[in-house]
């Protein structure tokens, strides 16, 4: 059995970042993030229209079991983007891990520091053995990301997308 006791919500502290429980407070940032069209691009979601599709995407992670951090600089407590592991699977021993950030934050190394610090987590505390990943084939920066991370490429297709690969690490 993974170790799933999210309570009190684990908060992990990096160098640089604070890796925290989302709030309703966040929907601003949420709002920003599942409304540009960037960070969308490769993402099979429906686009945020409003606050309230923020407050009520906030409302649906904070009660639907997944660990879902707002990623944040330092002190500072506003969000820049989130990282979250979902998809548990007690007999397979595994997870997913999915990720966004606020584009004027990409291509500094915070989506890669804050992956490190989930994936020991996931490891180390949860114990999983086993890490998957599935993103858009054309998603460059995703898949360098990956990369750097040590994930393999996986070769099981997504079956419902076949425009996603999937990738993978284990311990």
């Amino acid at each position: 059995m993974l170790n799933k006791n999210f309570t009190p919500f684990p908060i992990l502290k990096t160098e640089r970042l604070t890796l925290r429980q989302l709030e309703i407070g966040d929907d601003q940032e949420i709002f920003t993030l599942r409304s540009d069209s960037e960070i969308n691009k490769y993402l099979d979601r429906k686009r945020s229209d409003s606050l309230e599709d923020a407050k009520s995407f906030i409302n649906n992670i904070l009660t639907n079991g997944a660990l879902y951090w707002a990623i944040t600089l330092g002190n500072n407590n506003r969000l820049i983007g989130t990282i979250c592991l979902y998809g548990f699977s007690d007999q397979n021993r595994s997870c997913e891990i999915g990720y966004e950030l606020l584009t004027n934050f990409q291509g500094q190394g915070i989506m890669q520091e804050a992956a490190k610090k989930v994936i020991d987590y996931a490891f180390n505390t949860i114990e999983v053995q086993k890490i998957e990943a599935f993103l858009h084939k054309d998603n460059q920066r995703s898949v360098q990301l990956l990369d750097k991370l040590s994930f393999k490429k996986s070769d099981k297709a997504d079956e419902t997308n076949p425009e996603l690969i999937g990738y993978y690490l284990t311990i």
